[in-house]
């Protein structure tokens, strides 16, 4: 089984500002958020054989809280969150016209210019998905520690039929999905108790 969570809060996601690939750390809440996180899948017998992770520093120690020692964490480039370019850093209260215009339909508005595109995104996280698979069908438990559009890239590329649900579906610090598999293929993403904040 594959458990994907998104990181812990920082002061970034405190202030409502856009945070693509600023190194920002766990803030005070971020910390408690991925203890919770550790207590939820302990509480579930969970062990993970395996971990992946976003390099930011944010998704690493979320990664490192809920796993100790007990496993070495895998820094993947393809698991960082969307590049918002000239937006990084950006207030969502209220945010430019262009990237509010984005926001509001996904599916239908395109990036505003500088920003990844979300098929770039879906891209590089089906690629690092279809990458672990073999190691996925061994059997286990394995992490990923992300961000919330990288993840919705994974949910989306994962379940074609969704027709882009999971861009507009908010997914808070620390929310949790699992995916299984069987015959060698991904099932549908499910979500967990864990719901992030």
């Amino acid at each position: 089984m594959i458990f994907i969570i998104r990181h812990g809060e920082t002061q970034k996601n405190k202030k409502k500002l856009l945070q693509g690939r600023s190194n920002d750390p766990l803030n005070e809440a971020g910390i408690a958020q991925a203890e919770q996180a550790r207590e939820y899948f302990q509480n579930r017998g969970v062990h993970f054989d395996r971990v992946y992770s976003s390099p930011l520093i944010r998704a690493v120690d979320t990664a490192q809280i809920i796993v100790g020692d007990t496993a070495q964490i895998i820094t993947d480039d393809r698991l960082l969150e969307m590049d918002y370019g000239p937006y990084e850093g950006t207030s969502l209260e209220p945010p430019p016209p262009e990237v509010l215009h984005f926001f509001m339909d996904f599916v239908n508005h395109p990036a505003p210019e500088g920003m990844e595109s979300l098929e770039c995104v879906v891209g590089r996280l089906g690629e690092f998905m279809e990458e672990i698979l073999p190691a996925v069908a061994e059997g286990g438990d394995i992490l990923i520690s992300t961000h919330a559009i990288a993840m919705k890239g994974a949910l989306e590329y994962l379940t074609p039929a969704s027709g882009g649900a999971y861009w507009s579906k908010y997914i808070g610090n620390c929310e949790v999905y699992q995916i299984g598999i069987r015959d060698g293929r991904y099932l549908v993403p499910e979500e967990t108790g864990m719901k992030g904040k």
